[in-house]
């Protein structure tokens, strides 16, 4: 391992990203700036166990992705998991990252939706002592920001990520491609004309 490799403050960031959007992008950035992080891992996600839809191809989401945060600084797009022949689960991310980086400190990002099902999560205990968990709260419409309470044993484990305001989701930007409707404000415009030249989310 080099010097640089020792110490580092790593955060890890995964999701389907079918497609990346602008409030993953705020994410990140938050990310960057409020967890002090050296480097975040963006994470696409492989054969998610936990999805009741198909995902579009890997090949397309990681590209997507590189094109929604590659020119951020200290932003990595990690293609571990969509290389991966098995199910896809975040323990192993983790335990691959702490080999990789055993003196680094790991911090994992996830929704308030998500940390609501943690326990639902594979080895989720595993997933708490490998990393600390920083919960993202996004304000509501009227400017509130509902907070995830972690159970009180585990509650050194847990932080929390303040996020702007956003309207942007994957499930409504695929619903407006499908409807012929612009996503340029929700996904930018490099994304965008890639879901247009490759014609995903169109219909059947």
């Amino acid at each position: 391992m080099t010097q640089s490799a020792r110490g580092l403050r790593l955060g890890i960031f995964g999701g389907a990203f079918d497609p990346p959007h602008l409030a993953h992008r705020a994410l990140v950035e938050a990310a960057l700036a409020q967890m002090h992080l050296d480097r975040l891992h963006v994470v696409p996600t492989g054969q998610a166990w936990h999805k009741a839809r198909d995902l579009s191809h890997a090949r397309d989401r990681v590209a997507m992705a590189q094109l929604a945060f590659a020119d951020l600084p200290r932003v990595l797009v990690d293609t571990r998991e969509v290389a991966r022949a098995s199910p896809s689960y975040t323990v192993d991310t983790l335990r691959e990252m702490r080999l990789e980086f055993p003196e680094s400190e790991l911090f994992l990002f996830i929704g308030q939706d998500q940390a609501q099902a943690l326990p639902s999560w594979h080895a989720w205990e595993e997933v708490v002592a490998l990393a600390i968990i920083c919960v993202a709260a996004r304000a509501d419409v009227a400017g509130n920001t509902p907070e995830f309470a972690p159970p009180m044993a585990l509650k050194k484990r847990f932080e929390h990520l303040r996020l702007p305001m956003s309207a942007a989701s994957a499930t409504e930007i695929r619903q407006r491609v499908r409807t012929g409707q612009g996503i340029v404000p929700l996904v930018g415009d490099a994304v965008a004309r890639y879901i247009v030249l490759h014609r995903l989310y169109q219909p059947t």
